[in-house]
């Protein structure tokens, strides 16, 4: 049941709360920090990978390998193009784990700040976009 007290187009989802459509512009300007921040923790995670061994085939294997290894679960399970269409838990579970693995990267090379700033932006951004979307989703069907 939609409460009176939101206009058509915000909608209630029985399942996961309630939808918020955000603007035009706010819609965007989400969706475009939502890319900044995947590419973020791509880069976090290279950066620790390169500087947390003492061995260099350590560090050129974590450097690529733990980037790789994110971007391949994430293109499986969260990306807009998904290989994989799973239900909405699992990819809030993918994107918990790589911003999780990105902010404990940044924590990693020495910036517990970003860590936080990084990790809190990224929370507050995902619960918008997933709001955001499944809005967008009910009044499309």
């Amino acid at each position: 049941m939609i409460p009176a007290a939101l206009p058509p187009g915000d909608v209630v989802h029985e399942q996961y709360g309630i939808g918020v459509r955000l603007p035009g512009p706010l819609h965007v300007l989400n969706e475009g920090l939502a890319f900044l921040l995947e590419v973020a923790a791509i880069v976090a995670l290279a950066w620790w990978g390169f500087t947390a061994g003492g061995n260099i085939l350590v560090n050129i294997i974590l450097g690529v390998g733990a980037p790789v290894a994110a971007m391949v679960v994430w293109g499986l399970f969260a990306a807009p193009r998904a290989r994989f269409k799973v239900a909405l838990p699992l990819i809030l579970l993918v994107k918990a784990a790589v911003f999780g693995a990105g902010a404990l990267a940044f924590y990693g090379v020495g910036h517990p700040a970003v860590a936080v700033a990084f990790a809190v932006v990224a929370v507050l951004n995902t619960t918008l976009a997933t709001l955001d979307r499944e809005a967008h989703f009910r009044t499309a069907v």
